[in-house]
């Protein structure tokens, strides 16, 4: 089939496998460049198939020589209907890691359940033996609780008063006001059970329980921040109450493993564009303008560049992790940098529909956006014929 982008909104409703097993083999080129990585050589990336997560399972693979496990939930392909992207990615990285000799091997399912932690255990006890890392990348906006049943759903609000501010249709350009009410307290709890840290500690503490975890082992779960422009609706909203609950459960978990001399971080990553973050108000025209000045002054990352950063300057460095007063890794560090952030907020006020092109990186929002569902890369024919039945081929 001839498989073209198909918009609903903020979301593509289709894939391209051929697009997205250029993307994995672009990332896979830029880790090499960058050369050997001494890291972990046995890994769980939980969230492994888009964007930070799929970035870390590449890095550690190809940056490390790393046996990788993959856990995710992706919808699969039908005649005529295509995979969702992360299930292409997952796809084309089984395939690479194959040619280079590594192990790779997914499970596709429900992160949340016992029955995928099950499934994980076994299947690690069976292959590796042991983990030294674990990556805890999920994004998802939903989780049913595996204990208690309850279906939790996370929002995006500001909390105790409504948040009104500029925002961007990345599609046409407008620039516009938007307002978004004040959460309840309800809000606030499941979107802490969704995207809190929770989840991470059930995984470190199945894993410490079965003995699945190597002496030393580290685990990394990922984070966000961001400038004073987002704050209200982001790190003050709901969704940084669960961020604060991630980066508290960091500690508890150092705490639980440090008979095993482990360690458990918080990474704060860079603003990027996501399928998630394409739909919150604001963040759109704020990357847009962050780009712009993050190119001109040379220090612009995507997720690959990022986190191989992450690895090689801060995760193994064969010293002690740096951290900020808050024992958070700060990989936000050229975004967040002052003069950079001064001029993202000049253009912040001086962003209308009529000057976003001129003064704003809309075009680059836009390339990143369709890149992650496989469109837009050189050496794609984009016009062939494509088969959109896809394997996994540690999955069937």
């Amino acid at each position: 089939m001839i498989i073209e982008p198909r918009m609903r909104g903020f979301i593509c409703l289709t894939s391209q496998p051929k697009g997205c097993e250029q993307n994995v083999k672009n990332q896979i080129e830029y880790v090499k460049s960058k050369g050997p990585i001494n890291g972990a050589k046995k890994v769980l990336v939980i969230g492994a198939s888009t964007g930070f997560g799929l970035a870390s399972r590449i890095t550690s693979a190809f940056g490390s020589g790393a046996a990788t496990i993959g856990v995710f939930f992706e919808k699969g392909p039908a005649e005529g209907k295509t995979a969702s992207p992360g299930w292409y990615n997952s796809a084309a990285f089984e395939k690479e890691a194959a040619k280079a000799g590594l192990y790779a091997k997914s499970i596709n399912g429900d992160a949340f359940s016992n029955e995928v932690k099950q499934q994980t255990l076994d299947l690690i006890k069976k292959d590796l033996g042991q983990v030294d890392l674990i990556i805890y990348s999920l994004a998802s906006p939903v989780r049913l609780h595996p204990v208690t049943g309850v279906l939790h759903r996370s929002v995006l609000k500001p909390i105790g008063s409504t948040f009104t501010n500029k925002t961007v249709d990345f599609h046409t350009g407008k620039v516009s006001e938007v307002s978004i009410d004040p959460c309840s307290s309800d809000d606030i709890e499941n979107t802490v059970a969704v995207m809190g840290g929770e989840d991470w500690a059930m995984w470190i503490d199945a894993l410490k329980a079965e003995n699945l975890l190597a002496p030393g082992a580290t685990t990394v779960a990922y984070s966000y921040i961001g400038p004073s422009i987002t704050e209200a609706v982001y790190r003050k909203g709901t969704i940084g109450r669960a961020k604060d609950h991630l980066e508290a459960t960091a500690f508890k978990i150092s705490d639980s493993l440090a008979d095993i001399q482990g360690k458990a971080f918080v990474s704060v990553n860079k603003a990027l564009v996501t399928q998630a973050s394409s739909a919150i108000p604001v963040i759109p025209l704020y990357i847009s303008l962050l780009y712009k000045i993050m190119k001109e002054e040379g220090v612009h990352e995507g997720c690959i560049e990022q986190i191989q950063r992450l690895y090689q300057q801060r995760l193994y460095t064969g010293e002690s992790v740096p951290t900020d007063e808050k024992g958070r890794i700060r990989i936000d560090d050229w975004e967040m940098r002052p003069d950079v952030q001064e001029k993202v907020a000049q253009l912040w006020e001086q962003a209308v529909t009529e000057n976003l092109a001129e003064i704003g990186d809309l075009e680059g929002y836009r390339k990143d956006f369709y890149n992650l569902f496989g469109f837009g890369f050189e050496g794609v024919d984009y016009k062939a014929d494509t088969d959109e039945m896809v394997a996994i081929p540690s999955i069937g």
